[in-house]
């Protein structure tokens, strides 16, 4: 029976992580096509996507946070939420700066959020599956944001455009992950546990 119990719980953690992953990529790839069409031609609309980027995904770790147990066991996600409130307002700082100071924030962010998404992935690597894409992710966030503070330094101004590319490889990630989770929860279905 607890055997019962606990391969449905992760059966419904793995369906949550699903939607959640798809969801991720969904937004992820918006962003992107809105950065690269409209963002390109207004800076007033590149800032708000800008601000929107750490914002959405401080409220992505707070509802993915509270549907896997809260943050006493998600402490990862708490930080992750913390740090990515933080860098919603440093953005907003740095548009009045430049873009150079913005993409420079960003580098920061992608450390942190990337190694925490990274120890988030890990500690549910026994649990869910798909997690080896975001630890991928997780990693190759914190590199990524090494090569923003780097290019922030640069004479030359940045765009928008910078961090589509960072987006738009986060949203191929959370692609992978979904969709790993959806093959392995059809195979479950396929051989249900008696």
């Amino acid at each position: 029976m607890s055997n019962n119990r606990t391969s449905r719980a992760t059966r419904d953690n793995d369906q949550w992580l699903k939607q959640y992953y798809f969801i991720r990529a969904a937004f992820s790839v918006l962003w992107v096509a809105a950065a690269l069409t409209l963002g390109q031609h207004s800076f007033a609309l590149a800032a708000v996507l800008l601000i929107i980027y750490p914002a959405w995904d401080a409220a992505a770790n707070v509802v993915d946070a509270a549907r896997s147990g809260g943050f006493a066991v998600n402490r990862s996600q708490m930080i992750n939420v913390t740090a990515s409130s933080i860098m919603t307002i440093a953005v907003i700082l740095a548009l009045t700066m430049s873009m150079n100071w913005v993409l420079g924030a960003f580098g920061l962010w992608a450390i942190f959020s990337g190694l925490l998404q990274l120890g988030t992935a890990v500690r549910r690597w026994k649990t869910s599956g798909g997690q080896w894409a975001m630890i991928l992710s997780g990693g190759q966030s914190a590199l990524a944001g090494g090569l923003f503070i780097f290019q922030a330094q640069m004479p030359q101004e940045r765009s928008i455009s910078t961090v589509a590319g960072y987006a738009g490889v986060g949203a191929f990630y959370f692609l992978v992950s979904a969709i790993w989770l959806s093959i392995a929860l059809s195979r479950r279905g396929m051989h249900p546990v008696s």
